[in-house]
């Protein structure tokens, strides 16, 4: 057997060779916006494809609002803004039903999740029950009012952010929530060379932003996405990574079983695949590497782990386990594929 059996030809894959010209031409056309962020854009790319959502964690001013408006502007999508503070309600983010005296009757209105891309600025400023009405629209795709369901338009992406060195006022998001964001994405400062461009850029006129793609073709991609190929080793990769965060001990790391309380989801490998399937699409592969599963275990993984208080207590952070698992974890070589 081989590490890609079954692997299917290049030609086989029309769809998959469309989508990766057209998200190339969407992410040039975001690039003469965006500087300095290419990281974040592929991932943000990537969680579309895959169906997911994404958080960004970032100190403020890192283009996190304007990568999600020049995205739903280059594809086509409708674009929604909610600004999450300690006062906001559930009813300002799904919508409710209104008391009309003229009609006797109630109407609904819907809120602002009722678009192609939400943006939930400093999504960890708002208390507990509005984080939980974002649940079902993350989970499900659909907000429940009055006893009625109602879809939201697809493809639907969440991109949350929060700001890390703000502790005031804020609420820590629950794991259930957590949990539901395919990546964690850390959005570090740019080089630079690269906030020179920024500084240069903001001193001349914006460009003007073309439309690359309708939205309506990027639910077609999705579709093709699911048909790229992923090895059972590759499968049996992504699942390995996850349990090494449950059972330590197995891989060889003792010392980190008293440092994670709760080890990774079952949505873990599943985000992983689903994810590696859209990364490889969106390199122009029909197939997933065990790469591409390395590539995106930090933005997976990191947000799934609860470390315990001693791993705090030494100053251990998400990333620092999940490079050791990395690390541990061995993934299929040349040596285990058979002729």
């Amino acid at each position: 057997m081989t590490l890609f059996t079954d692997r299917p030809e290049p030609s086989d894959q029309s769809v998959s060779a469309e989508a990766a010209r057209a998200l190339e031409e969407v992410l040039y056309e975001a690039k003469r916006v965006i500087v300095g962020q290419d990281a974040m854009l592929e991932r943000v790319l990537v969680a579309l494809l895959a169906g997911g959502h994404a958080l960004l964690e970032g100190v403020p001013g890192l283009a996190k609002t304007l990568t999600v408006k020049t995205l739903a502007h280059v594809l086509g999508g409708s674009f929604r803004r909610v600004q999450f503070t300690p006062d906001l309600v559930p009813a300002d983010l799904v919508g409710t039903r209104i008391w009309r005296p003229d009609t006797g009757a109630f109407d609904t209105e819907l809120g602002p999740v009722f678009g192609n891309l939400l943006l939930a600025d400093e999504i960890n400023r708002a208390p507990a029950k509005v984080q939980s009405a974002l649940l079902e629209v993350m989970q499900e795709r659909q907000v429940t009012l009055g006893g009625q369901t109602h879809q939201v338009p697809r493809p639907f992406l969440v991109l949350a952010t929060q700001n890390p060195i703000e502790s005031e006022g804020t609420y820590p998001l629950p794991e259930a929530q957590v949990d539901r964001f395919l990546f964690k994405v850390i959005v570090d400062y740019p080089s630079p060379g690269d906030e020179a461009e920024v500084v240069s850029r903001s001193v001349q006129p914006p460009p003007t932003l073309r439309q690359v793609m309708e939205i309506e073709d990027l639910e077609r991609f999705r579709d093709g996405v699911r048909e790229t190929f992923a090895d059972r080793q590759v499968i049996s990769y992504a699942v390995s990574l996850a349990d090494a965060t449950r059972r330590p001990e197995r891989y060889g790391l003792e010392d980190l079983s008293d440092l994670i309380e709760v080890g990774a989801s079952p949505r873990a490998p599943i985000g992983l695949v689903q994810a590696g399937q859209a990364l490889a699409v969106l390199r122009g592969r029909p197939y997933v590497t065990i790469a591409d599963i390395a590539d995106l275990a930090p933005d997976v993984l990191r947000h799934r782990l609860v470390l315990s208080y001693e791993a705090h207590a030494d100053g251990l952070r998400a990333d620092d386990v999940v490079a050791r698992v990395l690390a541990a974890v061995q993934s299929p070589t040349a040596s285990q594929v058979a002729a």
